[in-house]
Parts: C-alpha cells; structure tokens; sequence
C-alpha cells in the first residue's frame, strides 16, 4: 500500500505541476528546510534542534513558522531549523531514526508509537481540534452522503499511517465500513490533492486549510465532514481531539529539559500571540508564499474560520487524551488490546513553567 500511495501521489503531482504550478507545495520554500533561529538580533545559543513538520505550509501547523516570523525562537534563546515533509507519519520515523529532534504532527502519534513499543511525548499542544475536513467530488454529491457510502471508495489520505489515515479509517468504521472495504491513497495536500480530484484518482480526500477554501472555490469538491470547530470534531470523533503538538522522543525529552523549555516557551509565547491577534495580522506575518496557491483574501478568510482551533494555553485537553486512544482502538492494530499508558504519551511540565518573552 506505502509504494502504491506514494505512486499516486507522484503522479497526482505531475499533473498538478501542468495544471496549478505545484503552488502549494512551492509554498515550503520560505523558511523550510532553513535555520529558523537566525538573525542579526539573535539571541540563541548551542546547537542547532531540527524540527520535520507534517506540512509547513498547512494553517493546522501555522504555530512553528509564525514563531520564526516573530522572532521567538531567538528571544527563548534556541536555534531551530525547521524542515518540511508532506505526512506527519513521514516526519516521525524521521524523529524515531535520530535525524531530527522533534516533530510537528498530530499527537495521536505518540499513542501508536507506544503501541509500538516507542516512547514519545508531547510537550506543547498548539491545536484543540484536528481543523481536518473530508471533502468528495462535486460529482458525487447525492452518491456519497456520508462516509457509510464509502464501500469501494479511493480516499485520499496524506500517506499512510498519517493521522489523516487515522481518522479516515475511524469515520469509515464508525459507519460501518471496514477499512478494508475502501482505498486509501497517499496524495498529500495543495496541488497534488487537487489534481487527483480533479483526475477522479480520488473520490473523496481530507484535507485541511487552505487545500480545503481552493476545493471548494474551484468548485471541485464539497465538505462531507468538517473538523474545524469543537462541535464538528465532537460530532465526528467523539469527543475533544488535540491535534498539532511538538512532540520529541521521551529519553531525548529527559536528557535536555532545558533545551525543550526554551522550545515550549517559544510556542507558549506564539499561542498567546494568535489569541490576541486578528486573522489579516497573522497573515501579515506569514511568508507570502504560504498563500500564493489560494490568495492571501481566501488565506485570511480561511483564518478567520478556524482561528478557534489554536490551543490558546499550550496545555493538553483534560480529555484529549482518552478520545484520541479510543479513536485509534476502534480500527488500529498496533493500539488494540496494548496497554496504553496515556500519561507517557504528553506532558505539561513545561508549558506550566513557561516564562513570558519579552
């Protein structure tokens, strides 16, 4: 299945490169794979912390290149270098590997990993919702009304084993279909989502913003299942689901607690700068080309949406935690019948010693 999703989403880009430029995917360039600590204000020291995000340039993972663009990482004193993957799956086996210090992804990670055996805790959590939704082909509507019709659906997902994958399968099982009944296929997110959608590689994809404001613009898909608000990721998953989280290897977390401060600090500190900040002043902020693909209006407007899934405090949902292993129970072998010890899995040590930035 890896090699297949990873064919489809080659040739999902191919043909997004003729059709849209690749724009989304072009939308990396500013500061990924690029020392994120550096300036002629700089006041960070040591060695540089290599952070893989699942997709820089999706708003869901906004928090890690907006404290760049403000300077914070260099006023906690770290020196961070933040490097861009398509899947959040992808960037935790870069993290497990000891290629990179820490990950952008979904926190449901860290329960499959110690599923697995492997130890992973989240220090900060950055989204109180998921902001994913599932969107089908504008030809399908009044075939597929809700994920009990997909029997025999392509679904697009990131990659396999990505969090999009997680939940796919969970909307399929809770509507009673297996996921050995549907497709899944990696296509990523921007341009190559899109022209598989477009190619009818896919019927349906989940997606998150601004994928999400281009597809419906265009005119090429409509939302079957949104999760981009409290109410909609509860009425889909069952209760609340913390999303975006850096989370590091747990020895790596032990070892340099003063490292993973001076992280958290930075991100507690960026959190507390969304709530307070409006929609275009957040945009302002961000590189342009994280908005070349839709527009900055369409960007800002998207924003403005979802602003609310951004965890204000950094601090772990008192119930998170137990929606995210139920969820992962209901179709996950590496998570059935394995005992899960969830206080492993995240801690708000530091973000309860965060100190403000001035």
């Amino acid at each position: 299945m890896k090699s297949r999703s990873r064919a489809a989403g080659s040739l999902a880009c191919v043909a997004a490169l003729a059709l849209a430029g690749c724009a989304n995917n072009a939308a990396t360039g500013s500061g990924a794979n690029a020392a994120a600590g550096s300036g002629s204000t700089a006041k960070a020291t040591g060695d540089t912390i290599k952070i893989m995000v699942g997709g820089l340039n999706k708003q869901i993972y906004l928090p890690f290149m907006l404290a760049k663009q403000l300077g914070y990482y260099d006023k906690a004193g770290v020196n961070v270098s933040l490097q861009d993957e398509g899947a959040g799956v992808d960037a935790t086996t870069q993290m497990i590997a000891g290629q990179v210090e820490g990950t952008g992804g979904f926190y449901d990670h860290t329960i499959a990993l110690q599923g697995q055996g492997k130890f992973a805790e989240a220090v900060v959590s950055m989204l109180q919702v998921p902001g994913e939704v599932e969107l089908c082909r504008t030809d399908l509507k009044g075939k597929i009304n809700s994920p009990a019709d997909w029997k025999g659906a392509h679904l697009g997902i990131t990659d396999t084993g990505s969090s999009t994958d997680f939940l796919t399968q969970y909307l399929g099982k809770k509507n009673g279909v297996d996921p050995s009944q549907t497709r899944r296929i990696g296509v990523q997110a921007g341009a190559t989502l899109i022209a598989a959608m477009q190619h009818k590689s896919v019927d349906c994809a989940m997606t998150t913003e601004p994928t999400v404001s281009k597809v419906l613009a265009d005119k090429t898909g409509f939302i079957l299942e949104d999760m981009r608000t409290a109410d909609g990721a509860k009425q889909a998953l069952g209760g609340t689901y913390p999303a975006t989280s850096l989370y590091m290897q747990s020895d790596y977390v032990s070892a340099h607690k003063d490292v993973v401060q001076k992280l958290v600090n930075a991100y507690v500190a960026t959190l507390k700068w969304i709530a307070g900040h409006t929609a275009t002043e957040i945009a302002d902020q961000m590189p342009p080309d994280y908005y070349a693909g839709v527009g900055k209006a369409a960007y800002i407007s998207a924003l403005e949406k979802e602003k609310g899934i951004y965890n204000p405090t950094g601090m772990m949902p008192a119930d998170g935690p137990a929606t995210c292993l139920a969820v992962l129970s209901a179709f996950n072998p590496k998570v059935q019948g394995k005992t899960i010890d969830l206080a492993k899995t995240f801690t708000n040590e530091f973000v309860q010693k965060a100190t403000p930035l001035s």
